[in-house]
């Protein structure tokens, strides 16, 4: 059995930068990845770089029209060359209430919302600051925490699926983890598709096994979650762990059977 990638939906570029220098945490420029995503026969690149509430990585506000007015004049030269370039973002999950580091004002500038959980995003409260990452950090430490952390982030990503229109969840499950099976029901339902990394161990094998026989129309992407335009459009490893656990390939978004 054969595929054709039609699109990567998960790219980060320069403006992933935070307070630092930009070019340290990721590399390339909107157009460097848009190049290398022609080059290799995708016929759309999302640009999604980290919400703007993550210190040491986020996309800087005042960045949003620049980069928006930098797609749009790209797509001038690339949609006709058959690449048509989307701004995304993958905004934080800073609160246990669901709330994310994106707000009106700057989601009117995307095309499209990515949501994922990342260490370094500037949580809403003290509190969230507990819940979110002391908590998680206790939890590799003393397994019989592990249950309630697993309770809270869940709780969490679910109220964030109800509070704002999510079109992918990144890497669920990698960096904290979730009831894997309750998101994807909840997914299922708003048709917000999860995301099968290439780059991160979620969504791992284990977890599609879990929740690809459920009775429920989830979908998925495979994406790269490149920092380096060489890594644009690499998803074979995404590939490899969806025919292990042998999820319906009509049930990916961004991938094409030819064969």
């Amino acid at each position: 059995m054969e595929y054709k990638i039609l699109g990567d939906y998960h790219t980060h570029t320069i403006y992933s930068s935070g307070f630092r220098k930009e070019g340290i945490h990721a590399t390339g420029t909107i157009e460097e990845n848009a190049q290398v995503a022609i080059n290799k026969g995708l016929s759309t690149l999302v640009i999604s770089d980290h919400g703007p509430g993550h210190y040491f990585y986020g996309f800087r506000k005042e960045n949003i029209l620049e980069a928006r007015k930098e797609i749009d004049r790209l797509n001038e030269i690339y949609i006709p060359k058959g690449l048509k370039i989307l701004l995304g973002i993958e905004a934080n999950l800073v609160s246990v209430d669901g709330i994310l580091d994106v707000d009106e004002d700057f989601i009117k500038h995307i095309d499209i919302l990515l949501m994922g959980y990342h260490y370094g995003a500037t949580p809403k409260s003290i509190k969230d600051g507990y819940n979110l990452y002391i908590l998680n950090f206790a939890s590799k430490l003393m397994s019989f925490t592990e249950e309630k952390t697993i309770e809270i982030y869940t709780k969490a990503y679910l109220k964030a699926l109800d509070n704002y229109s999510i079109d992918i969840i990144t890497h669920p499950g990698s960096k904290a983890k979730i009831d894997i099976v309750e998101v994807a029901k909840k997914c299922a339902k708003l048709g917000t598709a999860l995301e099968i990394s290439s780059k991160h161990s979620e969504l791992s094998v284990e977890s599609l096994m879990r929740i690809k026989d459920l009775d429920i129309d989830i979908n998925y992407y495979i994406n790269s979650d490149a920092h380096i335009p060489e890594d644009v459009g690499n998803l074979e490893n995404g590939i490899m762990k969806a025919k292990i656990a042998g999820i319906d390939f009509n049930k990916i978004k961004n991938i094409q059977e030819t064969r």
